[in-house]
C-alpha cells in the first residue's frame, strides 16, 4: 500500500514527455502531498510510465475517469490496484449507479490496500451553457449535486468537483465523504481552460478534502518552489 499523503496537494503532471515527468515526479513527490497521472500520460506510457514517475511509496491519484458498463469498470479498477496501487481512481458519476456500485464493490477487494473510488460530477471546463448543448437543462450546481448524491447513495468515496460546488456539496454529503477539487489557481495566476476556479486557501477553506493543482507548479520557473509555497500557505 502506498504512503498516506502529507498534504492536501496533489500536483497533476499532465504531459506526454516521459523523461520531463519523471523530472518533476522526483521534484515533487517529497513536496506535494501526491501525485496526479490522468489519461493522456497514462496513454503514452501506460503503467510502466505511471511507475517511473511516481514510484512505489509516492501517493498517486490516478486519473483514468473510467466510464463503461459495470462489468467493464470493474475489471478497469481491479487492473489498475493490482498494477498500480493507486491511492485515488477515478469514475464518472454520469455512469449511473450500476456502475458506480461496481467500481466501489471491485475497490473493497483490496481490503486495507483499496483505491478510494472518485466520481467526476461535471467537469471543470464545462458551465450551464456547455451542458444544454449536451441535453442538461439543470444549472451546473443542480447536475453536480445530483451526481455527488448518486455517487455517495452507491459506495464512491468521494467525489471530483469544481471549486465553486464545494460548501454545497459539503451540506449534502456530510464531513466524511471526499471532495477533490481541480481548477485551482493561485491568486494572480492564468485560469487557462478552467471556467470555475478558486485559490487554494478558499478551496480548504470551504471544506475541500485534496487539491489538484497543475500548470501553476509544473509550468513555473522553479516547480518545487512553486509547489512549496503552496503547501507552505495552507499549512500557515
Amino acid at each position: 500500500m502506498r504512503h498516506q499523503p502529507r498534504n492536501a496537494v496533489f500536483t497533476a503532471i499532465d504531459m506526454t514527455d516521459l523523461t520531463k515527468a519523471m523530472v518533476l515526479g522526483a521534484a515533487l513527490a517529497p513536496i506535494s502531498g501526491g501525485i496526479k497521472l490522468g489519461k493522456e500520460f497514462f496513454t503514452a506510457h501506460g503503467p510502466t510510465g505511471v511507475m517511473s514517475v511516481a514510484g512505489e511509496k509516492t501517493p498517486l491519484f490516478l486519473d483514468l475517469k473510467f466510464h463503461d458498463i459495470p462489468n467493464t469498470v470493474a475489471g478497469g479498477v481491479r487492473a489498475a490496484a493490482k498494477i498500480m496501487s493507486p491511492n485515488m481512481l477515478t469514475i464518472h458519476a454520469s455512469g449511473g449507479p450500476a456502475m458506480i456500485r461496481a467500481a466501489a464493490d471491485a475497490s473493497a477487494e483490496f481490503g486495507d490496500a483499496r483505491p478510494l473510488i472518485l466520481a467526476v460530477t461535471v467537469l471543470t471546463s464545462l458551465d450551464d451553457d456547455d451542458l444544454r448543448a449536451v441535453g442538461v437543462n439543470s444549472t451546473t450546481e443542480d447536475q453536480v449535486l445530483r451526481l455527488a448524491a448518486l455517487a455517495q447513495e452507491n459506495g464512491a468515496d468521494g467525489v471530483i468537483c469544481s471549486p465553486r460546488e464545494i460548501k454545497a456539496i459539503r451540506k449534502i454529503v456530510g464531513p466524511d465523504f471526499k471532495l477533490v477539487v481541480p481548477g485551482i489557481r493561485p491568486a494572480g495566476s492564468d485560469h487557462g481552460d478552467q471556467k470555475r476556479v478558486k485559490t487554494p486557501l478558499e478551496a480548504m477553506t470551504e471544506g475541500a478534502s485534496y487539491l489538484v493543482i497543475g500548470r501553476p507548479i509544473t509550468s513555473a520557473a522553479n516547480p518545487a518552489a512553486a509547489a512549496a509555497m503552496i503547501v507552505g500557505e495552507l499549512a500557515a
